[in-house]
């Protein structure tokens, strides 16, 4: 409907009781003003529309009625400071210059131990560096870890097992570029905004009166949309236009449950360079290059190369090559398998059983039997297993991590 139109419209919704010809003259001559005024300045506008009205013959009371009604509305149309509907062109325009970033990441189930990255990005907005603190629970029994990404080399400090493992290629690199890409709110908005255009996902967009609260923008996946998460909530603050936070939610029996929220701080705020550096690793760490550990899967499903880990692992022992275990069993030390493994004599596998995944870890336990010499007397080791999973920072090579 063009504007004519609506003010045509709402003018003859007025409840004023005057006659038919004097309001289609009064009407028309509104009208007939506020065409020939587009290309006009506002308050030239303004003044052609008062002088129509007050030289049409109508009464006071309606004069005032339509007089009012007809500056509010050239006040609407010509005013250019009017801000304009939230669009998701205005968060990834403003995104562009953001250089660092501050991210929570926090789940229900442990909302006071939130995972957090510190990234900085580069000129053109490509990952720089990236600092990642991840709490116990992401993987029981390893402690609190610190990752840093910088120049392409990625390092891990297991800090309560002393181990700062390194891993520099190129599958390290792209791991971590797709991770910050998964985080990055202006790839997120851009995605959204792809999915719009494809019919994946239906948009409400709140945007409150009070600038002070955020706009929020609420995505729900249609049928034809695939993504891990059925409902995407943002919450984009009303005077940079940014990201403050994201919601995630998955459907399930029909109602949408909280999974994740992603919380968004200290844009264009400095990272400290100390940030990205190891400050307080001991000089007795152990020191473990990732590419000298564990197998490559290659080929393999993820059943089949926690099977081949775990039998040349055993046999590993049964060639009493310590150093090799060790490298199939990172964080223990060759003497150390040696003192656990030293006085038994294995003899042969007896069978490798079909592995059994930990849902919570993603870890595989892999069943087997051995044939075992101890003291002189000949027994066969059964229903024993060892954990297996892929490295950290190396998805293509897998290690043991456990009995």
């Amino acid at each position: 409907m063009r504007p004519a139109e609506n003010i045509e419209k709402l003018l003859k919704n007025i409840n004023i009781d005057t006659n038919a010809k004097t309001d289609n003259s009064v009407l028309g001559d509104v009208i007939e003003a506020f065409e020939k005024s587009k290309n006009k300045k506002t308050s030239a506008t303004e003044q052609n529309i008062w002088r129509i009205i007050m030289k049409s013959p109508i009464t006071k009371l309606a004069a005032a009625a339509v007089i009012v009604l007809a500056v509010v509305f050239s006040m609407t149309i010509f005013d250019k400071s009017v801000p304009t509907a939230y669009a998701f062109e205005q968060t990834i325009q403003a995104s562009h210059s953001v250089q660092y970033l501050h991210i929570r990441a926090i789940t229900p189930s442990h909302e006071d131990q939130p995972v957090e990255f510190w990234i900085e990005f580069a000129q053109d907005g490509q990952p720089k560096n990236m600092r990642l603190n991840l709490p116990d629970w992401m993987a029981p029994g390893d402690g609190p870890r610190e990752v840093i990404w910088k120049d392409g080399k990625k390092q891990e400090w297991l800090r309560e097992k002393n181990i700062l493992t390194t891993a520099e290629d190129e599958a390290s690199a792209d791991q971590v570029r797709k991770m910050i890409e998964n985080l990055d709110p202006k790839l997120a908005v851009t995605r959204l905004q792809e999915k719009q255009e494809q019919g994946k996902v239906e948009l409400e967009i709140n945007e409150p009166a009070d600038k002070a609260e955020p706009i929020i923008v609420t995505a729900t996946s249609t049928k034809e949309d695939d993504s891990s998460f059925q409902r995407t909530v943002l919450y984009i603050d009303q005077a940079t236009r940014l990201v403050n936070a994201i919601e995630l939610y998955k459907l399930s029996n029909g109602e949408y449950e909280y999974m994740k929220k992603l919380e968004f701080y200290d844009y264009n705020q400095p990272v400290d360079a100390k940030m990205f550096m190891f400050k307080d690793v001991s000089d007795d760490a152990e020191h473990i290059d990732l590419m000298t550990i564990g197998l490559a899967q290659g080929n393999l499903s993820n059943e089949e190369i926690a099977v081949e880990v775990v039998r040349q692992f055993l046999e590993a022992l049964i060639a009493r090559n310590y150093d090799k275990a060790s490298k199939l069993f990172p964080g223990v030390p060759a003497d150390e398998i040696k003192e656990m493994f030293g006085e038994i004599n294995i003899i042969r596998i007896v069978s490798m059983g079909k592995p059994i995944l930990h849902s919570e870890t993603n870890r595989l336990r892999v069943p087997y039997e051995v044939e075992v010499e101890i003291k002189g007397k000949i027994s066969q080791w059964k229903e024993r297993s060892n954990l297996v999973q892929h490295l950290a920072g190396q998805p293509d090579r897998w290690a043991i991590c456990g009995f």
